[in-house]
């Protein structure tokens, strides 16, 4: 049974370009020139949430999967509370779905992300350097 694995995943290999470590070779050659797609990237993106429906924006943004969300909450916080708190809820519920992270900063700024990034909490971190 592990002759026949050990041999697909050899063969497997020689099909992907591979032969020449299989051969005997100490090397394998990578191609450095391939340049990386945008889309490939991560993209932090300041949203301004100025009433219900910029929520829409950030929640399409951070269902992308590529997309950490900044959001400026101060001018829907002075305009009308109670949307606010609407406007953060479905954000947490869409975060929650898509397994990220949001947290707020400050008084007027909430940090939203995809699944593969989280936001530090604590006292414990370190002051930046100069």
């Amino acid at each position: 049974m592990f002759t026949k694995l050990k041999d697909k995943f050899l063969n497997s290999m020689r099909d992907d370009g591979m032969n020449d470590a299989l051969n005997g070779e100490d090397y394998v050659e990578i191609d450095t020139n391939k340049v990386r797609s945008p889309k490939e990237k991560i993209i932090i993106r300041p949203f301004t949430m100025n009433d219900f429906s910029d929520t829409k924006v950030i929640l399409d943004a951070l269902r992308e999967g590529k997309t950490i969300a900044l959001v400026n909450i101060r001018p829907l916080k002075d305009k009308d509370v109670v949307e606010l708190k609407r406007s953060v809820s479905k954000l947490k519920k869409t975060c929650d779905a898509v397994e990220g992270d949001i947290a707020g900063f400050g008084e007027d700024w909430i940090v939203v992300t995809p699944n593969f990034a989280y936001v530090h909490r604590g006292e414990d971190s370190a002051p930046v350097e100069q």
